[in-house]
């Protein structure tokens, strides 16, 4: 009993240390309201790699993502929500083999809705997503892959340098292409962020489960460094373990190493801020 009290006052005192350290409610309609209307979505990279076995020309690759957002209107919908559309075109290049050809383009248009989360105090505690995104990789015949999907997100700073995104989804329309696709993507992802030293250095790691009894799914660890003095560039490493990587192969196991270059994406940069660093 004694140490379900002791956790219990050291998770009160961190929620207090986070509470004093959130934005207000107007510092974050501030933010939201200066931010540009056309911006960065995810992050933009490009990355390099080898598999951890049968390292060929033929299986090193490059991976490299883009990804923009566009506000459609700076005056809040109802329950004081914002509304999005987004895009993100992630290829895949097999640049070291004979013609450089492109193992495969995966195109992932959607628009969304994102409303922040205040606690009582009028304080930032999270932002709320409601997304209907297309997935595809644009081909026809037996290479054709896509899939729909609605989806809820929710991303928090649960303590000091750490954020959470979890994220669920309702698919459809995917039967036809590829009716096992969530048996090995599953129907939703945890996404942790730790940061090692603000602004400098952080790790990430993604999780999903298959929808099914076996060990099928995906998880992928970033670690991220910014030696240069622009703000947002960094250089990553990057290892996927698992499926669905990508939708023409996501029913073949990947085990992938790459490093190169990102920039990272501010999108939540307001749920890490402090009121100080927001300049309010």
């Amino acid at each position: 009993m004694k140490y379900i009290i002791v956790l219990i006052l050291i998770f009160t005192f961190q929620s207090n240390i986070l509470s004093a350290q959130r934005l207000t409610k107007q510092q974050v309609e501030d933010t939201i309201s200066k931010m540009p209307a056309f911006s960065m979505y995810k992050d933009t990279y490009f990355i390099s790699g080898v598999p951890f076995q049968n390292v060929s020309r033929e299986t090193a690759d490059a991976k490299y993502q883009i990804s923009f957002r566009q506000l459609l209107t700076r005056q809040t919908l109802p329950l004081d929500s914002y509304l999005f559309l987004t895009y993100t075109q992630t290829a895949f290049w097999r640049i070291y083999s004979n013609s450089s050809p492109f193992e495969e383009i995966n195109f992932n248009p959607g628009i969304q809705v994102g409303k922040p989360i205040f606690d009582r105090q009028e304080k930032i505690v999270g932002m709320a997503f409601l997304k209907a995104e297309h997935h595809s990789n644009g081909r026809e015949s037996i290479y054709s892959r896509s899939w729909n999907h609605l989806a809820a997100s929710y991303h928090a700073k649960i303590w000091e340098k750490t954020t959470v995104a979890v994220e669920a989804w309702f698919p459809f329309q995917y039967q036809e292409d590829n009716p096992d696709l969530m048996e090995y993507i599953g129907y939703g992802e945890v996404n942790v962020i730790q940061e090692i030293k603000q602004d400098r250095m952080s790790m990430e790691l993604m999780l999903r489960k298959g929808w099914n009894w076996e060990s099928k799914g995906a998880l992928r660890m970033r670690f991220m460094y910014r030696p240069f003095g622009i703000r947002n560039l960094y250089i990553m490493a990057e290892w996927y373990n698992g499926y669905a990587e990508n939708l023409i192969d996501y029913d073949v196991f990947t085990n992938m190493v790459r490093v190169g270059l990102v920039l990272r994406s501010d999108e939540l940069n307001f749920l890490k801020q402090s009121p100080a660093a927001s300049g309010q």
